[in-house]
């Protein structure tokens, strides 16, 4: 890994990066990951990146890229802003950012973020109470894509009515504004995709059990995120552990950690695995999705273990 100086909206930041990849997070606001880079791709951001003059949202700056909040949502407790600078502590392989503790929450979040191998990165998402007393909440790693690909959400593998499979295996669970009518979702066998250039409005869905992995496909880049579900751990949004939203202009992946009551003092983890993939066939049928990608994406995970 190599660590050096950059700028984030004119202010200092600093780069990670691999041969393969180049990550950016943000140093005097946040804490952020503001870019994700491929190397052998075009170059660009895989993350959504808001302009500079971009208002607020709720008195909350979106900025793009990749955020922790506290689950579950709320005006306020998630809408905290993170204006402030962050604590820094540099590592052989990685930085740890460390957010001033909300004033109206007790709540201190920080991001441990290292570069494990070229093409991976593993994100530790740390919520702290520092507060006066227990608070019950969740870690709520938000990734936010930019526009003009394809989502994907593997389901889980098929059972047999026969073979005596009598019991759900999951449940989807969408939001109020969600239409799943919509072109934007695309009902596979094997995989939900996501459309985010067919989508005109907000759309959200969760899923209360999965392989522990979603997708991006855009313009050959594949963006892939990993943090595995916790059998028998209580999750937010009616047991969600995964979440997608997209409203045509950006998607967001989003995982969740499970919910706990913090204690005074107590802090929990949740950790993501990160990589960036090339080459790959975007899936647009369950055949290329059975025969390509999903191996390639197995193959991949491998290598965590």
């Amino acid at each position: 890994m190599q660590l050096s100086k950059t700028k984030y909206r004119g202010a200092p930041a600093l780069e990670l990066s691999t041969r393969a990849i180049e990550l950016v997070v943000a140093t005097q606001v946040g804490p952020r990951v503001t870019a994700l880079r491929s190397r052998a791709g075009a170059g660009e951001n895989l993350f959504l990146a808001f302009p500079p003059d971009e208002r607020r949202y709720h008195g909350y700056y979106l900025r793009g890229g990749h955020r922790l909040w506290h689950a579950p949502e709320d005006i306020v407790r998630s809408y905290q802003p993170d204006d402030d600078p962050v604590g820094v502590k540099v590592m052989p392989n990685g930085v740890l950012l460390t957010q001033r503790v909300e004033p109206r929450t007790g709540i201190e979040k920080s991001l441990k973020v290292e570069m494990l191998r070229e093409h991976t990165v593993k994100i530790t998402h740390t919520l702290t109470n520092r507060g006066l007393w227990p608070v019950e909440c969740a870690a709520w790693a938000l990734t936010m894509l930019r526009p003009g690909g394809l989502g994907i959400l593997p389901l889980p593998p098929k059972g047999s009515h026969e073979r005596g499979d009598l019991l759900p295996g999951y449940a989807l669970v969408p939001w109020s504004f969600t239409d799943l009518s919509l072109p934007v979702w695309q009902m596979r066998r094997d995989f939900i995709g996501i459309d985010v250039g067919r989508a005109d409005a907000a759309q959200k869905l969760g899923i209360t059990n999965y392989p522990g992995w979603s997708a991006y496909w855009n313009e050959g880049t594949t963006f892939v995120k990993y943090s595995p579900v916790i059998p028998g751990a209580k999750y937010p949004d009616l047991g969600s552990c995964f979440e997608v939203f997209t409203n045509g202009k950006m998607i967001e992946l989003e995982t969740m950690g499970p919910l706990q009551t913090l204690a005074p003092e107590q802090a929990s983890a949740h950790v993501e695995y990160w990589g960036v993939l090339e080459g790959l066939a975007q899936p647009v049928s369950d055949a290329v999705f059975a025969k390509s990608f999903r191996p390639a994406i197995a193959a991949w995970l491998r290598k965590l273990e």
